[in-house]
């Protein structure tokens, strides 16, 4: 430990103002050093294998619709390719409030629910997939660093998730990382949810039930075992436990080492344009925090993105003032495939990112990093340092997601998402009931949730599936379905009523490839009459 401590404080040190003067940056690129790896969790190819599967799989959610990987595409240099799209992917920032400038780009996660599959309203998200408040992290390379998040808040120290007891004492960041993500009601958990409940789940479900194009080898070494046979070859002993699932993601996370990118290949190979690029990266200072072959120190640093106290960053792990507003150093490895950039997705583009450090950063604090200053870049400067920070920095294998960078299909990429169409009927106040359907309808599913918002609070309502289309302005006695499902709605007003319902699924073969139809009915006297209804939506058995 104390020797990578050592090997990385001489690559990657940021100097203060008086030392720079002393000589250049750390070394920019080469190959990178050798991962630490907990002595408690060595890397076997069974276990990798293990956590590949589980890193992929969307069953460990709550809704079965969101997996480890779902924020961390590889293609997308191990980030988020959904935070690309602000009409879905946007956090409302401290302030609260959408369309003001504390807006964060994150990641989208779960409905707001219950433990037995209902959906709660909540006052940013109403039953819509909720955001998290900062963009996600890369996975690629994440097993270097000894602290991670956004803040740093998982150390490398491992705790099981159920006893507390300290499981792995060093090198484990993470491991403690992966603990985080599946109890989080926002990104893949019910309120109150805990290891436990995930490990049973786990244990419960077909390994990879819900994905398609699962890469041949990891297929193979599935085969058609279950989750318990997976994790007794993996370990070596039966038992589906919490920070078993944990250790074995974390392993997987491990093989995801990108070091061909040409600037770790060696200094060669640029064209005129890199080259001049490379060179006002290290002039300007980048190298400085973006140095050594990982391109990051590692350290926290508040570069005047928003102000200090509007998100406090590492002030929340530390408590210390100066940490106000300071966010962990990203590798910039793979960094133009990761946009848009910084922890709330201010920027779309590198072209943004480099404009923004050409003007000195955007705010002010007493402990702005004094590199972040105006540099005063011609264009023609400004596109070479784009030009080097894209192919130079890029390893072909994560953009083409060629192994070990390959993954499956997820079900939330996929076809077999419900498809909302067609019109609804408006209600008293003129509000449309607003279906929510996105879980798999997958047969055996014990919880297939249809949420509605946005109706007349109060009020009876009615989910209707079928094999048909059910229709709009029927009487709801008069309406022939395979499935009835009432609810009274929560919500005291026009527009803000809602409700959901949880319905188990047959687990008959025979199903599959079956289409159904649904639609939400509301007793409201305001609706043409006397009936506001959804949008339909459909969605084939598989």
């Amino acid at each position: 430990m104390e020797r990578r401590r050592l090997l990385l404080a001489v690559l990657l040190a940021v100097p203060t103002p008086a030392t720079l003067a002393q000589g250049p940056p750390p070394p920019l690129g080469g190959p990178l050093p050798p991962q630490p790896v907990p002595a408690g969790n060595p890397i076997t190819t069974s276990k990798s294998q293990l956590g590949k599967a589980l890193f992929w799989d969307e069953q460990l959610s709550s809704t079965r619709t969101v997996a480890c990987g779902s924020c961390h595409i590889s293609s997308q240099g191990g980030s988020d390719p959904r935070s690309t799209s602000a009409a879905t992917s946007t956090h409302p920032g401290n302030d609260g409030g959408f369309g003001t400038p504390d807006d964060v780009i994150g990641s989208r996660g779960v409905p707001q629910s219950h433990a037995d599959g209902t959906y709660e309203f909540e006052p940013s998200f109403g039953l819509n997939e909720q955001v998290t408040g900062r963009k996600a992290n890369s996975t690629i390379n994440a097993g270097y660093p000894d602290e991670l998040f956004w803040d740093g808040r998982a150390s490398e120290v491992f705790r099981d998730p159920v006893t507390d007891a300290v499981l792995l004492p060093t090198d484990a960041a993470l491991e403690s990382q992966a603990a985080g993500p599946p109890t989080s009601e926002v990104e893949m958990g019910h309120l109150d949810r805990d290891w436990p409940q995930i490990a049973a789940r786990v244990e419960a479900s077909r390994p990879l039930a819900l994905a398609q194009a699962v890469p041949t080898a990891l297929a193979g070494w599935i085969g058609a075992r279950t989750y318990a046979e997976l994790f007794e070859d993996a370990f070596g002993s039966p038992g589906v436990t919490p920070a078993r699932i944990i250790m074995a993601i974390a392993t997987y996370e491990r093989t995801l080492v990108s070091n061909l990118a040409p600037i770790n290949l060696g200094p060669g190979g640029l064209t005129p344009q890199e080259q001049q690029g490379r060179q006002v990266y290290v002039v300007s200072g980048c190298a400085v925090c973006h140095g050594g072959p990982l391109l990051t120190d590692d350290r926290f640093h508040y570069t005047g993105v928003r102000p200090a106290n509007e998100d406090l960053g590492r002030f929340e792990v530390t408590g210390n003032n100066p940490d106000r507003g300071r966010f962990k150093t990203p590798s910039l490895l793979n960094v133009e495939l990761r946009g848009p950039f910084f922890h709330n997705g201010r920027f779309d583009t590198l072209e943004d990112v480099v404009d923004f450090y050409d003007r000195g950063g955007d705010f002010n604090a007493p402990n702005k990093s004094p590199l972040v200053r105006p540099l005063g870049l011609s264009q023609q400067q400004k596109n070479a340092l784009v030009a080097f920070m894209s192919r130079p920095l890029t390893d072909p294998r994560v953009a083409n997601e060629q192994a070990p960078f390959d993954r499956p299909l997820l079900y939330a990429e996929s076809t077999r998402v419900p498809l909302r169409y067609g019109n609804g009927v408006a209600g008293t106040g003129g509000f449309v009931p607003d279906v929510v359907a996105i879980e798999p309808a997958s047969v055996g599913n014990p919880s297939f949730t249809v949420g509605l918002q946005n109706a007349l609070g109060g009020a009876p309502a009615v989910l209707v599936i079928g094999l048909r289309e059910p229709a709009l302005g029927h009487a709801l006695a008069a309406l022939p379905a395979l499935a009835w499902s009432h609810v009274v709605l929560d919500g005291a007003a026009p527009g803000l009523g809602f409700g959901s319902v949880s319905l188990a699924l047959p687990d008959d073969p025979a199903l599959a490839g079956t289409d159904f139809y649904g639609r939400w009915y509301v007793r409201d006297a305001g609706a043409p009459g006397g009936a506001a209804a959804s949008q339909l939506f459909t969605v084939t058995a598989f």
